[in-house]
């Protein structure tokens, strides 16, 4: 299957260099996620990069595994967590579709800026419905470019098939809200930062 990779393990040095676009609205993300988490859980977090994420959030449950397609972003995720360990963070060079099975296994699953990139999001998210555990939660935070670009439809398979851009999905943060509530996810929470009408944060469960 087509995940980009190349492109990606082309990037990752300079994107591990890269600050993150907003500090605030990224914190304020990671507050959301925080105050949902509790000791005992198990956590996925599947497109996790460079770990930074992972690193932040994996002290506050059991078990926390990241996975990530790009082997070279991994590289750099464990490099992080060699300077900053954490005995339940484990990093796996795994795609999400390869990764879950139909077991409800999971009390949380978290995707930051990748369900637009993965190969079939609406499969994705059933997927992620499937492994998770009934009231578990799915955090995740999405581009949604048609939002103010529904032009760039016809622009991004030229930029992909040039190696200038990943494969990636033009979608509304309507398409994407059908996609969780068509799967059976309730939306808990919905946030879009007043200065990016692009990505949106949800939070959404799975009823139990």
């Amino acid at each position: 299957m087509n995940y980009s990779t190349g492109f990606w393990n082309r990037i990752a040095k300079r994107y591990a260099k890269k600050p993150v676009a907003d500090e605030t609205a990224y914190q304020f993300k990671l507050d959301c996620i925080r105050e949902r988490l509790t000791p005992e859980m198990k956590v996925l977090e599947f497109g996790c990069g460079t770990g930074s994420t992972a690193l932040v959030l994996a002290p506050l449950v059991n078990e926390y595994q990241a996975i990530d397609f790009s082997s070279a972003m991994l590289t750099i995720a464990k490099t992080k967590l060699a300077d900053s360990p954490c005995p339940h963070l484990h990093f796996s060079p795994t795609p999400l579709e390869e990764y879950l099975s139909n077991k409800a296994d999971w009390d949380a699953v978290i995707g930051m800026s990748v369900i637009h990139l993965l190969n079939d999001p609406e499969s994705a998210i059933k997927d992620v419905f499937n492994a998770l555990k009934p009231g578990g939660y799915f955090f995740s935070s999405t581009a949604c470019i048609a939002e103010s670009m529904s032009w760039f439809r016809y622009i991004a398979p030229l930029g992909s098939a040039l190696g200038l851009l990943p494969k990636l999905h033009v979608f509304t943060q309507q398409r994407l809200e059908s996609y969780l509530t068509d799967t059976g996810f309730e939306i808990e929470y919905k946030w879009v930062a007043e200065n990016n009408k692009i990505s949106c944060f949800i939070v959404a469960r799975k009823p139990g």
